[in-house]
């Protein structure tokens, strides 16, 4: 039998079920790592990639915006 050895399963058991929470559900790991992030020095840093990082941050916003409003239309 082979062993899976995926670095995205961190809460996989020893039986190998995938065991979540709600905390893991929720969790901004990455996207909250995106929008409050420290400068670091050996990033490089022009222009374009400091207009492309803006442009995301604000399709992450719109988006999250659109998907709240779609549910609280689904519940009002």
């Amino acid at each position: 039998m082979q062993e899976n050895n995926n670095p995205g399963n961190f809460n996989e058991t020893a039986e190998g079920k995938k065991k979540s929470s709600w905390k893991d559900f929720f969790s901004l790991g990455e996207v909250g790592g995106y929008f409050f992030r420290k400068k670091d020095s050996s990033r490089p840093s022009n222009i374009n990639i400091r207009m492309m990082h803006g442009i995301n941050k604000i399709s992450i916003v719109v988006f999250l915006l659109g998907v709240i409003f779609l549910i609280l239309k689904r519940l009002l």
